[in-house]
C-alpha cells in the first residue's frame, strides 16, 4: 500500500499531486474567472505559486522543512476565503479550500510517515 513507507517513489508521487494542485490554484483564477477579485486572485497565485516551488524543490531533495512549508500553505490557503474575506466568490473559495486540504493533508502524511516508520509486513 502507498501510505504505509517513506519511500522515494511516494514521497515522489506526494510532491507530484502537491504540484498539480498548486498549479491548479495558480491557474485557477484564469479558469474561473476571479481575476478581477483581487485578493483571491493574488493569494491563488502566490500561494500557487509556492506550493508548485517548493514540491519541486522536494521532488530533488527531500528536506521535511519543505513539507512543513506546504503544510503551513496548505492550512492558510483553506483559511484564506474567510481571512481575506472572500467567501462570497464561490469558485474562489472553493478552489482554495479543495486545494489547500490537498496539500496539507499530503504535506502532513510525508511529516508523519517520515517519523513513524511502521512494522514491515513482509
Amino acid at each position: 500500500m502507498m501510505l504505509k513507507s517513506t519511500s522515494s517513489e511516494n514521497r515522489t508521487a506526494f510532491d507530484i499531486v502537491n504540484i498539480v494542485a498548486g498549479l491548479g490554484l495558480l491557474i485557477s483564477p484564469w479558469l474561473l474567472g476571479f481575476t478581477g477579485e483581487t485578493y483571491a486572485a493574488w493569494n491563488a497565485w502566490i500561494v500557487g505559486a509556492a506550493i508548485v516551488l517548493i514540491a519541486a524543490a522536494a521532488l530533488y531533495a527531500f528536506y521535511e522543512a519543505e513539507e512543513w512549508l506546504n503544510l503551513v500553505l496548505g492550512i492558510w490557503a483553506v483559511v484564506a476565503p474567510w481571512a481575506l474575506g472572500f467567501t462570497a466568490v464561490t469558485a474562489a473559495m472553493w478552489v482554495h479550500v479543495v486545494a489547500g486540504i490537498v496539500v496539507a493533508v499530503l504535506a502532513a502524511g510525508s511529516i508523519w510517515f517520515s517519523h513513524n516508520h511502521p512494522l514491515s509486513t513482509a
